[in-house]
């Protein structure tokens, strides 16, 4: 493992620590003598992401990452939140154990963990992952988000919609 300060090549591990999908390990350079971490990950096998156009390519979880974080940018969630998402959609998608998945699939996992998560994070990657044509589209999601059972936002976030408003749509009176 090449330190990533003085880019030796001989370190040790200090601390090694397993959880169900990946090695945490503490590393001490043996040249400069600098810690660092370093996280390994058991892939069994590659999957492949079968495109909306035909096309396949490998699954690629810095992409999804990206995407998940793109979402979530500016949003009061608490740290970790994001990798324990992106960890439990990779994970589920290797259980599956089929070698090509859609990338629909993968859609609809994500927007199923961003609906728990935070409901701006999930109107957000819904407007790119839907590709809502018009304003109205993306006012039947609100709507629909608002509508549903136990859409009560997530601890610490602000409704998505004004409580009079939400009242008015799902047609509950205040008491």
């Amino acid at each position: 493992m090449r330190c990533p300060y003085c880019s030796g090549g001989d370190s040790r591990v200090i601390d090694s620590r397993a959880s169900d999908e990946e090695v945490r390990r503490r590393r001490a350079c043996l040249a400069c003598g600098a810690r660092f971490t370093t996280y390994e990950r058991v892939q069994t096998h590659n999957i492949f992401v079968v495109k909306k156009d035909g096309r396949r390519e490998e699954f690629n979880r810095d992409k999804l990452a990206s995407g998940i974080r793109r979402a979530c940018e500016k949003r009061p969630l608490p740290a970790g939140t994001i990798d324990k998402l992106i960890d439990n959609i990779e994970a589920e998608l290797y259980r599956s154990g089929k070698a090509e998945i859609p990338c629909s699939t993968i859609g609809d996992l994500v927007m199923r963990g961003l609906e728990k998560l935070d409901h701006i994070a999930y109107i957000r990657f819904a407007s790119v992952y839907r590709e809502f044509a018009d304003i109205g589209a993306l006012k039947q999601a609100v709507d629909t988000l608002a509508r549903n059972k136990g859409s009560v936002p997530p601890e610490g976030q602000l409704p998505l919609l004004p409580s009079r408003t939400a009242n008015s749509l799902t047609g509950r009176r205040r008491g």
